[in-house]
């Protein structure tokens, strides 16, 4: 499992990319490891880039990869994942959400990439989620003699129910952060196409000033009279 190692491992590697202000800002709040060695990560991937991240895995753990695409394009990416010898467990190509599951077979370092490498200028943010191992319990069974009071039994099932509103807010703040970027991508379109549309009409309406003052204006005519 990942210690608080990973957290500093990840922010070092950002720093390596380069990563602007945006990504950082994102980057910083979700650096923090979870219960049970799960890593949130918010990232921006620009065009024709690609990100790789690492992480060290004792055989037989458990692990899940969830990703989605906030912003950008058709908001879709490439995302590979690969174990110690170079394996590939799991491939999808322009992908906007997906939730892959696998128990490590061996122990070392895994490798999973984002690829942006299809889009020519269009930035992406990128979301994503890597579980590792299962949740510790909250009342761990060794040296217990008697089962779980009634007390108990309610504190681990609040915890589960605690952990699904997690999951469930996770979800809606990147459906509302999905939408917010389409709204203002649209709000963007539509004060274009006014400020193209006053453009259209104020260069009509000249044009037809000037045509219609054409009709009425007076043509002077010189009359040159020959005496015999």
């Amino acid at each position: 499992m990942p210690g608080p190692g990973s957290a500093q491992r990840w922010a070092a590697a950002a720093g390596r990319w380069g990563c602007r202000p945006l990504a950082l800002l994102l980057l910083l709040p979700l650096l923090v490891p979870g219960p049970g060695g799960a890593s949130e990560i918010t990232f921006e991937l620009p065009d024709n880039a690609k990100q790789c991240f690492y992480e060290d895995i004792t055989q037989g753990t458990k692990c899940t990869l969830e990703f989605q695409v906030i912003t950008g394009g058709h908001y879709d990416v490439d995302c590979r994942l690969e174990d110690p010898d170079g394996n590939v467990l799991y491939k999808e190509m322009k992908k906007q959400y997906d939730s892959f599951t696998f128990t490590a077979s061996k122990n070392g370092t895994y490798k999973f990439c984002f690829s942006n490498e299809f889009s020519t200028f269009t930035h992406k943010t990128v979301y994503f989620d890597f579980q590792v191992g299962e949740d510790p319990p909250l009342f761990p069974s060794e040296n217990r003699v008697s089962a779980l009071t009634q007390m108990e039994s309610a504190c681990v099932s609040i915890h589960e129910a605690l952990k699904s509103v997690i999951d469930y807010q996770t979800h809606f703040r990147l459906r509302e952060a999905q939408g917010r970027s389409r709204a203002e991508d649209l709000n963007t379109r539509v004060a274009y196409w006014s400020v193209g549309e006053a453009l259209i009409l104020l260069v009509v309406s000249i044009g037809q000033v000037f045509l219609l003052k054409s009709f009425f204006s007076d043509k002077r005519t010189t009359t040159t009279r020959v005496g015999s």
